[in-house]
């Protein structure tokens, strides 16, 4: 579709007219030649001699070349422009952060996959992790991981290819055998100091104690409260182990109340992806979606008129002032 950005430029369409209707000419004074014989001529030619200017007056041809090019150039100024058929884009209202529990208690084989064989916890969550970020389009992701000490493994992105294929490449340990878990809550409401967006969740998956951390979860927790931060915690250890692999489902719960999150406990593959059929329910996808159309300027194609315009009749002139004109005594003598 065409449009004009400056259509009120139209208004000066009239505007050479007004300028030769109703301001006066430019005078230009002209030597004259007195001779004793004028009576002479004024009567021999018939004419009869009148004080004041003489206007000059353009040809039609003139007169239209002029006019068009008045009108290209209005219409270059007024900014003409095609408008594209319309673009849609969905802008993320959501970050999501998940928080990966990579201790060494995560090696434990106490999951069954889909087919009867026994993994550990961290390949059964990976296979269902991986499952629930593909539904994520829309909202951007986050992961950290944790052990010893929390690391960002990827900040948030809408690139849930990319996201995927990272969690795939975590092992169990390689962020220490401990669990930091409020470290790690520490380090995801820093990351979620540059979202500009209204809906932030964290979703942390752990099967240990909080052994290695400096600030203690619950305080973590009511810090991300403060921040506008859901917590939502799932619990896939064993709630019967001593130790390091104590499951401390108080800590868990705690964190998840103080947040208005939810608290899950999985003991088996299937618990867990049930856990996750939930959280998709409660997080549903949320997108903004904005369109626009794209604009093309076209003001240069009237102004390569006016301007072809304008050298072609200038070019006409020229040619027919050069065949008009009277031949030199050498050209007379050459034919």
């Amino acid at each position: 579709m065409l449009t004009f950005a400056y259509p009120w430029l139209a208004l000066l369409l009239p505007l050479p007219w007004l300028v030769d209707r109703f301001v006066p000419p430019h005078a230009q004074p002209r030597a004259g030649i007195r001779v004793p014989f004028f009576g002479t001529l004024v009567s021999l030619t018939g004419q009869v001699p009148e004080s004041g200017t003489i206007t000059a007056r353009r040809g039609a041809g003139r007169m239209v070349i002029l006019i068009l090019c008045w009108v290209l150039s209005l219409a270059a100024l007024m900014r003409p422009q095609w408008i594209e058929p319309p673009l849609h884009r969905d802008l993320p209202t959501r970050d999501m952060l998940l928080l990966v529990d990579l201790s060494a208690s995560m090696d434990t084989k106490d999951f069954v996959n889909a087919q009867g064989q026994t993994i550990d916890r961290l390949t059964a969550l990976k296979a269902v992790l991986d499952d629930f970020v593909a539904r994520r389009q829309g909202d951007r992701i986050g992961v950290v991981v944790f052990g010893d000490a929390p690391f960002t493994l990827v900040p948030f992105t809408t690139d849930l290819t990319l996201t995927r294929q990272l969690v795939q490449d975590t092992a169990v340990g390689m962020a220490g055998p401990r669990t930091a878990f409020g470290d790690a809550i520490g380090l995801g409401i820093s990351l979620f100091d540059s979202s500009t967006v209204k809906t932030k969740t964290m979703i942390a998956l752990t099967d240990g104690n909080d052994t290695a951390s400096k600030v203690p979860p619950g305080e973590a927790a009511g810090i991300a409260k403060d921040r506008g931060i859901v917590i939502h915690t799932i619990a896939i250890g064993d709630p019967t182990a001593a130790g390091e692999e104590k499951l401390d489902e108080a800590a868990l719960r705690d964190v998840a109340e103080r947040t208005g999150g939810g608290f899950y406990r999985a003991l088996d593959r299937e618990q867990l992806e049930g856990i996750y059929r939930r959280l998709d329910e409660i997080e549903t996808r949320r997108i903004e979606t904005i369109s626009y159309r794209p604009k093309r300027d076209l003001y240069w194609m009237p102004l390569a008129a006016a301007l072809l315009l304008g050298m072609g009749a200038a070019a006409v002139i020229l040619l027919r002032g050069r065949r008009s004109a009277p031949a030199s005594p050498r050209q007379e003598a050459l034919s």
